[in-house]
């Protein structure tokens, strides 16, 4: 619980790291899934249980919603299902951190996208740290783990844009309450079948545990941290996620990286900071509840 003799700024830098936390230990927590499910089950349960989380809790009515809006959520739901199912694919090839990393280059390369003059450098330096993570010249690294790397960040880079309108529009929560049933449904569909006769009371359990660290409370601390943090800070922390990712990884999976890989690492989290450094001047410093993820970097609910 956050004391109340925190300031403003400390208590949003507190929540923000425990949103990051949260998110990886939800990931670890997956990751041990897979032996019972498979990746894609694993990336199921999550789904099908925030859908569910998110329809009880938010209660949405018709009247929120234009039908703009409707079709952009439908949209950001169908990419949250890709980001999720495709992230765990990659993760049960290769290790925690590395995965992270390789799929932080979807908000990074949207946020390179959108600076301006030496804030678009950092794309080399983003560049080594993704050669120095999947290290080409050894042949280690599972080619299927980082295409499934590298195609979650494609979708996490269609989050941001997507979120971004649906928060203009409907605000995160309400939001949410239709992109994540409709990332439920689409999980279904694709991997629903096969983990259906695997399931037990125990993992569907696991599931509705899963859920409630990875996305309900992240998503709840990150909107509490931006009521309380500019965009330019909050994008700033959010650049770590590679970092906790890898040490995460190391803690909870006994998944120990070499050298290259810890400055690959460093790399990509130096031209996140950096990005969003150099690319400040083009968003309001605001507290803007509205998640506004093309700069602040913000996690989607995989």
């Amino acid at each position: 619980m956050i004391s109340p003799q925190l300031s403003p700024a400390r208590a949003g830098v507190s929540m923000a790291v425990a949103s990051m936390l949260c998110v990886q230990l939800g990931l670890a927590v997956s990751v041990g899934l897979i032996d019972d499910v498979g990746a894609g089950g694993a990336a199921w349960l999550r789904l099908f249980w925030a859908g569910v989380l998110l329809l009880v809790l938010v209660r949405p009515r018709r009247s929120w919603y234009d039908r703009e809006t409707v079709v952009a959520a439908t949209a950001l739901g169908v990419v949250t299902a890709g980001v999720t199912l495709l992230f765990m694919g990659a993760v049960e090839r290769l290790p925690l951190g590395t995965a992270s990393a390789l799929e932080f280059l979807g908000p990074l390369g949207v946020a390179i996208a959108r600076s301006r003059g030496a804030g678009r450098g950092w794309a080399l330096v983003a560049a080594c740290g993704v050669l120095l993570l999947t290290q080409p010249w050894t042949g280690a690294a599972d080619p299927v783990g980082v295409a499934s790397a590298l195609a979650a960040a494609c979708c996490w880079a269609a989050y941001i844009v997507l979120t971004q309108r649906v928060g203009d529009s409907a605000g995160g929560v309400r939001g949410l309450a239709i992109s994540m049933p409709v990332a439920a449904v689409v999980a279904s569909v694709v991997a629903g079948p096969g983990v259906v006769d695997q399931l037990t009371p125990e993992l569907l359990l696991a599931g509705v545990g899963l859920a409630v660290l990875l996305p309900v409370v992240p998503f709840t601390l990150e909107m509490l941290a931006l009521r309380r943090l500019s965009t330019g800070a909050f994008g700033t922390l959010m650049a770590l996620e590679p970092a906790f990712a890898l040490g995460i990884g190391f803690a909870a999976l006994h998944q120990v990286p070499n050298g290259l890989a810890v400055l690959g690492v460093a790399f990509v989290v130096a031209a996140g900071i950096g990005t969003e450094r150099h690319g400040a001047d083009r968003v309001p410093e605001s507290g803007d509840v509205t998640l506004d993820v093309a700069v602040a970097g913000g996690l989607p609910p995989r």
